[in-house]
């Protein structure tokens, strides 16, 4: 018991506030050092019954903060229940410390209960993997786990070798494993008193590396994929990206998630409907920010022999680099211009400024009134929700549809997206953390993504947090429709694909308390998001849209926008 309060209090002295807590009796000692210091003040505890959601949860908490969040779980299949939260931290480079308990050594290996070799589980995708002793972590002594602590926090946050990302604790817990009541305060104190000797330990620094150069006086377009640094160290890389912007009068094609103001000089809102206008000067320098954006259209310009590119990664040394046209560098964009000479602004160059009028012209394709389509929601949503709202958007059409069609309105608020490995897991867990760390979200899904994760309703209570759920129900995985699949019988394309399921998604997530509303026409839109905003709790509402329809209105608005004609409804 008191390894576990000087465990958990040496990482809340490293600056660890949150710890997401799951049901176990092995994990005992853990938790119950966890109620102990939440009950003076020094965690924010939060219990989940499931450990995938729960992983995902502290996922979206950790990310909206940019600190690490600690979940606890016991031993057995339940760590194995971590990993698709751990392999999403990894590849999105977002801070994540696991924390689970285990049996002892001599219980290893011999058929005892719920035994299985979990400390091997998460270690592919982690940045760091520690044991505690294999005779029970209560015999290690304040130093080691003091220096197991410390390792785990630098991991998790970054060293000068890796990215932020996810860290395994892995602690044998010895019987007897629950200790009387009267004894917890005492040890309380103990361990309280203590934490005044914290340890400092520092990494080595590696030589900072010389910066690749771009001559601002020549061409070149900057584009910004999703961010993937730690929340603190946005606004930085925000200065810098318009501090080149200005000096070199470059257009900036921008994805929503790149956490970047609407306002940065030559920032262009429409890019992904006109990249094959963006051909006519070469050779054209290309500035990269980050992974790139979910748009193959892009994937297939950057291809076009445009002239040097450069990517910049915030810390990330692995590649980022699918097409292997860039010289990456990855001490980030703040540092990169901090290597820059002295450069006089330049204005915005003008040579392929058409975003007011196709502005206009998807104001025509796409209004405010009728049925709902995806592309007109993805336009309408962002012009009706208030000022300086967040959004998440699942890692699937929702996604790629606010790229495209939500135009300046679209850009013009901080956008989240868990695309590290772009997968549909923990849509809803995601959400609710990030809700509950940075305030109101309006999360946007598919019917199978919010599916997949309904556990992600068990963390809504009346209190909050203040989440609407807008859920695009189109009777399946609407993203198959859109790719190069031959089409075969619409009931075949659907059994192979599209899977549509027969749960009513308003039921189910009234029968976890959660109140939702139907949107039958775009007309009804404002009511209904005045309505979920007003409720400052968890709310669905769902919006019926036809996917077969919908790929087709997607093809023909791109190929009308390239010819700047009109498409017919």
């Amino acid at each position: 018991m008191q390894a576990a309060l000087t465990l958990l209090h040496r990482l809340q002295l490293r600056g660890l506030r949150r710890l997401v807590l799951c049901p176990g009796s092995r994990s005992g000692p853990l938790a119950t050092a966890a109620g102990l210091l939440a009950s003076v003040g020094h965690l924010q505890l939060t219990t989940v019954v499931d450990e995938r959601s729960a992983a995902f949860l502290a996922l979206g908490m950790g990310t909206a903060s940019g600190l690490g969040v600690a979940v606890v779980t016991t031993s057995g299949t339940a760590v194995a229940n971590l990993l698709p939260a751990v392999v999403e931290a990894d590849l999105s480079c977002q801070p994540l410390l696991l924390i689970t308990a285990d049996r002892p050594v001599r219980l290893k290996e011999c058929g005892a209960n719920q035994t299985v070799n979990q400390e091997q589980f998460l270690r592919p995708a982690c940045r760091w993997c520690g044991s505690g002793s294999g005779q029970g972590f209560h015999v290690m002594s304040p130093n080691d786990l003091e220096v197991c602590v410390d390792l785990a926090w630098r991991h998790s946050h970054g060293t000068d070798y890796t990215a932020p990302g996810p860290v395994h604790i892995n602690l044998p817990i010895e019987e007897p494993i629950h200790t009387p009541n009267l004894e917890h305060q005492s040890l309380l104190d103990i361990v309280l008193k203590q934490g005044d000797d914290l340890l400092q330990l520092n990494s080595p620094l590696l030589p900072t590396s010389h910066a690749p150069v771009l001559d601002h006086l020549r061409p070149g377009v900057v584009i910004a994929g999703p961010w993937r640094g730690l929340t603190p160290n946005l606004p930085a890389f925000q200065q810098a990206v318009s501090d080149w912007l200005a000096c070199s009068g470059w257009p900036l094609l921008a994805d929503p998630l790149a956490a970047l103001p609407v306002d940065l000089p030559g920032r262009l809102h429409h890019w992904e409907l006109q990249l094959d206008k963006l051909t006519s000067i070469k050779p054209l320098q290309v500035l990269r920010l980050g992974p790139l954006a979910a748009s193959r259209r892009l994937e297939a310009w950057l291809q076009c022999g445009l002239g040097p590119q450069v990517l910049i990664t915030e810390g990330e040394p692995r590649s980022l680099d699918p097409l292997g046209l860039a010289e990456q560098w990855s001490g980030g964009m703040a540092a990169w211009w901090s290597q820059q000479s002295a450069l006089a602004a330049k204005p915005v160059s003008p040579w392929f400024l058409q975003e007011q009028k196709l502005g206009s012209w998807l104001a025509d394709q796409l209004p405010s009134k009728g049925p709902i389509s995806e592309p007109a929601l993805a336009y309408q949503l962002p012009q009706l929700l208030p000022a300086g709202l967040p959004v998440m958007l699942a890692a699937s059409s929702p996604v790629r549809d606010w790229l495209t069609w939500s135009g300046q309105a679209g850009s013009d608020r901080r956008c989240f997206s868990f695309r590290g490995a772009s997968g549909i897991d923990g849509t809803l867990s995601l959400a609710m953390g990030l809700a509950l760390e940075s305030g109101p979200l309006v999360l946007i899904t598919g019917d199978l993504a919010l599916l997949h994760d309904s556990n992600g309703w068990l963390h809504g209570r009346p209190s909050g947090p203040a989440l609407i759920v807008m859920l695009i129900d189109n009777d399946g995985g609407g993203i198959f429709q859109q790719l190069s699949i031959e089409q075969c019988s619409p009931q075949r394309f659907d059994d192979l694909f599209a899977m549509p399921q027969s749960v009513n998604p308003i039921v189910l997530a009234a029968a976890h308390g959660v109140p939702g509303r139907s949107v039958a026409v775009l007309d009804d839109l404002p009511e209904a998001l005045s309505w979920g905003l007003a409720q400052k709790r968890p709310v669905l509402l769902r919006v019926c849209t036809d996917r077969r329809a919908d790929a087709e209105l997607r093809l023909r608005l791109r190929l009308a926008a390239q010819n700047e004609g009109s498409v017919s409804r």
